[in-house]
């Protein structure tokens, strides 16, 4: 009896243990009715795939895998994986798998492919379904994800610069590098507005120094010259007002007469254009932003001018006849 009672508890956990590491659920068993070779598995994963039944096909690669880890389409079904889940729109798992794929196969001759679905899937990460139907300008959106994107591009044409996917990452890279730049230009004009001349002027800098070939440059350079400007640093106003004449002479920044304009309205979202997301009302008031007109000369130069300096103040007759006992 005792050896019943001590098989019993055994059995049972047995039958746990097995129940919860493999045997087919009754959704699963009708899924994969009629599978039992690995080939056939990977078929009917490659037929979903095909046909864009993105879900059914991931849960036949993972069945794939957890029964044949070690078997001849294991490392095939790893990748296809990867595209499964960026089809079904699930740039993380994509990601993930495209990392494990890499992980698991340096030297897989797929391994370029790993790396553009994982720069590609970064790429439509933010892409969510109110972009489809509202126009969402992309420089004015978090650049986190298209900083990974491009460096991931990047690191496919540093390791595989003949990869077919070569030509659609540097492509890409180009426009998400355009619109970093423009993602500077923006938070720039949002330090001009808010008077943060020196943090503007950092912005437009970085834009001129980083992302040169990209339309923003213009901008970074206007943003420089009325950053100038606002200092009272002449000097360098004039030299990125004949940088900008010279390469944008058909900037917005710069009238007919090759002078430069500065702005003289800020950002001041009325409550009504708050309410209604930008739909009705303004965010524009005119009050100037700082001195609207260039000064003559430079801010410390001008401060100099109205300092009165110890003992050179002027002095009444009363005051030099009565010793300064009187003014």
């Amino acid at each position: 009896m005792r050896v019943i009672a001590v098989k019993l508890p055994l059995t049972l956990m047995i039958c746990l243990f097995l129940a919860g590491c493999g045997w087919f659920s009754n959704e699963e068993r009708d899924q994969f009715a009629g599978l039992t070779t690995e080939e056939q598995f990977y078929r009917r994963a490659l037929e979903q795939l095909n046909s864009s039944n993105f879900i059914g096909s991931i849960a036949t690669y993972q069945a794939l895998e957890s029964r044949f880890p070690f078997g001849r389409f294991a490392e095939q079904a790893q990748i296809e994986i990867v595209y499964a889940y960026y089809g079904n729109g699930d740039a993380e798992a994509s990601r993930a798998a495209a990392d494990r794929f890499i992980r698991l196969h340096p030297d897989s001759e797929n391994i370029d492919y790993a790396y553009y679905m994982k720069g590609l899937s970064s790429f439509t990460d933010d892409r969510g379904l109110i972009n489809r139907f509202l126009p969402v300008d992309p420089t004015k959106r978090d650049p986190g994800r298209a900083r990974e994107s491009f460096s991931d591009f990047s690191q496919l044409l540093a390791l595989y610069p003949d990869s077919p996917y070569a030509g659609d990452a540097r492509a890409r890279m180009v426009f998400l590098r355009n619109n970093l730049a423009g993602y500077e230009v923006h938070v720039a004009n949002y330090y001009l507005d808010r008077r943060a001349y020196i943090a503007a002027l950092r912005r437009g800098q970085y834009v001129v120094e980083n992302f040169q070939g990209t339309p923003a440059v213009a901008d970074g350079v206007a943003i420089m010259v009325e950053c100038y400007l606002r200092l009272g640093l002449n000097d360098l106003a004039d030299t990125s007002l004949a940088l900008l004449r010279e390469n944008y002479p058909d900037h917005a920044s710069i009238d007919d007469d090759g002078e430069f304009v500065i702005r003289t309205e800020i950002t001041n979202p009325s409550l009504l254009y708050t309410v209604s997301f930008g739909l009705v009302g303004d965010n524009r008031i005119e009050p100037p932003l700082a001195p609207a007109t260039r000064p003559q000369n430079s801010g410390s130069q001008q401060i100099i001018n109205t300092q009165v300096q110890p003992g050179q103040e002027r002095r009444s007759w009363l005051s030099i006849l009565s010793l300064g006992i009187f003014n």
